[in-house]
């Protein structure tokens, strides 16, 4: 199961030809194994960005979050309930919209901020599932292309 979610996350650097940015990274929060990636969304792909909803934009970020339960043989995928904010230098904030996507065992979620050329955004998810809540927090510096 982990190597389904890592395929996809994989595969989504690879179409969008990303090869300066990181992979993603992935955190232990709780019983869960979370992977995450924001990056420009220039890199993806017209076709990758209609395919999922996505827009593209000089000063757009996307994120990417896929939920693993690290407690299980296989990690599979989790349906979790999704939400956060992401605060600019300023602390300004702007709340996140996640979308679901699932592709047969893989379960992820896409969202999108606006970012200034060089700055470094802090996220701040929430992610729940029944009486189990985690907070996932990273920041990112972006820049303009």
């Amino acid at each position: 199961m982990k190597h389904i979610i890592i395929s996809i996350l994989t595969a989504l650097l690879v179409v969008v030809g990303v090869s300066d940015v990181k992979a993603e990274q992935s955190k232990r929060l709780g019983p869960w194994e979370v992977h995450y990636n924001a990056f420009n969304s220039t890199l993806l792909r017209p076709e990758m960005a209609k395919q999922y909803q996505l827009s593209r934009s000089e000063t757009l970020a996307t994120l990417n979050i896929s939920v693993l339960d690290a407690t299980a043989a296989g990690k599979p995928a989790q349906q979790v309930e999704i939400s956060g904010y992401v605060m600019n230098p300023l602390s300004q904030q702007q709340t996140l919209e996640f979308n679901e996507v699932i592709e047969g065992d893989a379960i992820y979620y896409l969202a999108q901020t606006r970012f200034s050329n060089l700055e470094t955004l802090r996220f701040f998810i929430t992610i729940k599932q029944g009486n189990q809540t985690q907070e996932l927090r990273f920041h990112k510096e972006f820049w303009s292309n």
